[in-house]
């Protein structure tokens, strides 16, 4: 039986900000206040290489790389698809690796968190299920949020209230250039 979850103290004010519309429940938002939440607006078949950029920035910023995942919503990123190739185990223990950025799908990330989370929304494989995967995807980051994808599929699945989370002035990067 699921627990509501009614107070959120994972993410900052920010990050939790942009996917409450979209919570079961109202959540009290409890976190400290952080980075705004950025976009990059982008074609949806370039969200993965957006994604990629971004946490190439991150990791050139200063972000020691155990402190960023880049996830999907929809197809696998390749390293992803490449470190399952050598097993289920193998690939678990490269969350627990500090020597590179952990890439996953949003599913398998579901109860996971990372201070600084790139998502890439690739798409979805099944629109009946979007929506609780666009929630548990924003929701993972506790102190920064990068979203890359195209913000006509955002607001169709998100909903009007994330994309004006989403292009708030401060939080939007430069569109990418794919």
């Amino acid at each position: 039986m699921p627990i509501p979850l009614n107070e959120n103290l994972r993410n900052t004010k920010q990050i939790a900000g942009t996917f409450s519309s979209l919570a079961p429940e109202q959540m009290r938002i409890r976190g400290s206040s952080g980075a705004p939440v950025r976009f990059v607006q982008c074609p949806t078949e370039d969200a993965v290489e957006a994604a990629d950029d971004v946490a190439e920035s991150l990791l050139d910023d200063g972000w020691p790389p155990e402190s960023v995942a880049l996830l999907t919503t929809h197809r696998r990123h390749p390293v992803q698809v490449e470190r399952q190739a050598e097993g289920q185990d193998a690939y678990w223990a490269t969350y627990w690796q500090d020597d590179d950025v952990f890439y996953g799908h949003v599913l398998g990330f579901k109860g996971l968190e990372r201070p600084a989370v790139v998502l890439a929304v690739n798409g979805f494989r099944d629109e009946a299920r979007a929506r609780e995967m666009l929630y548990v995807a924003l929701s993972r980051a506790r102190d920064l949020l990068v979203v890359c994808g195209d913000l006509d599929l955002i607001r169709r699945v998100g909903g009007e209230a994330v994309v004006q989370r989403l292009t708030q002035t401060g939080g939007r990067a430069p569109a990418h250039a794919g």
